[in-house]
């Protein structure tokens, strides 16, 4: 009974009149939701990489099982998740595949290159087609876990386990000419895995890597312009560790780590270098369940994310941030439709965290979603944006006094599931619902300076 009353005490206000103003966006309806269609790819995405172009725009590249496990890059449109060029662009199987913009806004992709001798290759978009950036298969051997970065000059850099000097790590730029060796090649203690590139905030490149000559335990390097020089304590984590993530707090300029934590029941576990030593943000382990997948980025305010696929809630995609004092979920625990893999966080322009992921809910197919909590909007305290009829059987009729520039209508289910989006053209619009089933949904109208949402009950 008391189910069902809770219930009723949901739906009754939102069938109160046949139209209705929306309410504006409160925290207590934040929620992650799908960025486009979730499994938006054709078939299977492998290495997935989310990155956002100097105009705001998501792109994610991947390895596309459509199309022979080639790299293939997709970005999102404002209404649907396009192809940028042409899919299955590499030569061969791509594997490893890291996304970064230059400054001019192009889309570059390091992988390593089947198609090459298993050695590192970096394409871009030119605007018309995916050229090579130098030598296909630069590397001096086959590679690993390549990861690509440009420097403050604009300068593309490239991280990689390097088996032509024996699995440590080497970094190399492209000079504009081609690609030479930063420092020494294979300047690492041992072996290693999981290779990082990133920029502080000096412009010295630093590398993070899980390194085989101290028990596959962390190590952050950076090259001061002569050699690479270690920061603080080589392999500074209580035990081994897998899948870190790097990144550079934006507020502090601190270099932070976060991994799967083997010496803490391989939970998640963060830490960042304070000057002096490498200290835990938070407290060791402070996921609920062993993790997978482990993904760091910064809110532009330099609070710390965490994204990872947590054991306790079926292996489904979990963000966490530090807000100063505890580890906190942001949004739901296990959003995701099912497990999650190859992760990957990053921040929209406007402060949105988004979450890039295969979906093994959605057929191991891509899937993105963000935490619908943009920073910066301006908060209207007159709503003009009205709905009806509702309840609805097959169609809504929008309708708003306001501006419809850049304005974006999407419907979700109470999943946080965006099942239609449309791009509000004139100040009335109707919808068709008629695919929905029956049930409660959510209605958000986004425009360039406000977000108004609401609630709809299908008959």
């Amino acid at each position: 009974m008391k189910k069902l009353f809770t219930i009723l005490a949901f739906i009754l206000p939102v069938i109160a009149g046949a139209q209705q103003k929306l309410n504006l966006f409160s925290p207590s309806d934040y929620m992650w939701m799908n960025v486009g269609n979730a499994g938006f790819t054709t078939d299977q995405a492998f290495s997935t990489s989310l990155k956002f172009s100097p105009s705001g725009e998501p792109y994610v590249a991947f390895s596309d099982q459509a199309n022979s496990t080639r790299a293939t890059v997709m970005k999102f449109d404002g209404n649907d998740w396009v192809t940028v060029g042409t899919a299955g662009f590499s030569s061969g199987t791509a594997s490893s595949t890291s996304l970064a913009f230059s400054p001019a806004g192009e889309p570059y992709v390091a992988f390593k290159d089947y198609g090459n001798s298993y050695k590192a290759t970096v394409m871009k978009f030119d605007g018309a087609g995916w050229v090579n950036v130098g030598t296909a298969g630069f590397s001096a051997d086959e590679v690993y876990f390549t990861n690509i970065a440009f420097s403050p000059a604009g300068l593309p850099y490239v991280v990689y386990e390097d088996m032509g000097n024996s699995g440590k790590t080497t970094v190399m730029k492209f000079d504009g000419a081609s690609w030479v060796t930063v420092g020494t090649a294979g300047f690492s203690g041992g072996e290693v895995a999981c290779t990082i590139i990133a920029f502080g905030p000096g412009g010295e490149p630093y590398v993070e890597y899980c390194d085989a000559a101290y028990s596959y335990k962390p190590v952050v390097m950076k090259f001061d312009g002569i050699s690479w020089v270690t920061i603080g304590t080589a392999g500074f984590s209580d035990g081994d560790v897998d899948w870190p993530g790097f990144a550079f707090n934006p507020v502090s300029g601190e270099p932070c780590v976060a991994y799967i934590d083997y010496a803490h029941s391989l939970k998640a576990t963060a830490m960042k270098f304070d000057g002096a030593n490498w200290v835990v943000i938070g407290h060791v382990g402070f996921s609920a369940g062993k993790t997978d997948c482990t993904t760091l980025a910064f809110s532009p305010s330099g609070e710390p994310y965490v994204g990872y696929a947590d054991s306790s809630v079926s292996a489904k995609a979990t963000v966490m941030k530090f807000d100063g004092v505890n580890w906190v979920n942001v949004g739901a625990e296990g959003f995701s439709a099912g497990k999650s893999d190859y992760a990957c966080l990053a921040f929209s322009p406007l402060g949105n965290p988004y979450l890039a992921y295969r979906d093994v809910g959605n057929s191991g197919k891509a899937t993105v979603m963000k935490y619908d909590a943009p920073a910066g909007i301006h908060e209207d305290p007159h709503p003009e944006l009205s709905f009806y009829p509702n309840p609805a059987t097959d169609k809504i009729t929008v309708e708003t006094s306001g501006t419809t520039k850049e304005s974006f209508l999407a419907i979700s289910d109470m999943e946080g599931r965006e099942l239609i989006r449309q791009k509000m053209a004139d100040s009335k619009t109707v919808v068709d619902i008629s695919n929905l089933p029956g049930g409660v949904y959510f209605v958000r109208l986004t425009s360039d300076k406000t977000i108004e949402t609401g609630k709809i009950v299908k008959q």
